[in-house]
């Protein structure tokens, strides 16, 4: 599970997050913040290793340190291949850019193209219609989209925020949208090759709600 800006939100996590492995925070958060800006895990079968890179935006966010550089120093170590890359070689590479402009998570993209096996954009909780494999290989899309309700004003209760943007008074506190019949599950499928860990397949993954449907194709 990937994190962004709102990481600290819950006051809990800080004690809590440098003993979840499978949690992980942006890298380019300073030195000395709690947790992991990357971790690898094994995949279901046991036998390849998966690793998951979370970065944070700079355009339009909170003011961090350039999220570039450390993802290169991870990529230096632990290289796109399975075992044929040394005992440091991972089987697939997915990177979260949780970032505000498109153009950001574009450029991570294009940058990472043919070394990870998937940069996809979160933060802006509408999903974009630009799934593609880039000419290296490496799968992309701009957002995946939320999980949640889709009925609302990017997941909060719509009046709370009409409220405040037409408005510009204080009001009802945000709270998530609570309607079952609105929630669509969105997301990413990438099928990666065995060899190279680069992407042979990418299709949207959009369930439940008002949203088109879209389930993958079956291999």
């Amino acid at each position: 599970m990937t994190l962004g800006n709102h990481a600290w939100d819950q006051k809990e996590l800080l004690g809590q997050i440098g003993r979840l492995p499978q949690l992980v925070r942006p890298i380019n958060y300073p030195d000395g913040t709690p947790g992991r800006g990357f971790t690898i895990l094994p995949a279901k079968n046991g036998r390849h290793k998966v690793m998951v890179i979370n970065a944070m935006g700079r355009v339009f966010m909170d003011p961090l340190d350039d999220p570039f550089p450390p993802v290169e120093k991870v990529l230096n170590i632990h290289r796109l291949g399975g075992a044929r890359m040394g005992p440091a070689g991972v089987d697939a590479i997915i990177m979260d850019m949780h970032a505000e402009a498109s153009s950001e998570k574009m450029i991570m993209g294009h940058v990472l193209d043919g070394r990870v096996s998937l940069v996809v954009g979160t933060h802006c909780h509408v999903p974009t219609a630009d799934l593609q494999i880039l000419n290296g290989g490496t799968a992309y899309q701009t957002d995946a989209g939320m999980c949640g309700d889709y009925d609302t004003v990017i997941g909060m209760k719509k009046d709370a925020a009409i409220h405040k943007m037409l408005r510009k008074t204080p009001g009802e506190r945000y709270s998530p949208g609570e309607n079952d019949a609105t929630v669509s599950v969105c997301g990413v499928f990438v099928e990666t090759d065995d060899r190279t860990g680069l992407a042979k397949r990418a299709e949207p993954v959009r369930i439940g709600g008002r949203l088109g449907q879209s389930l993958p194709t079956a291999v």
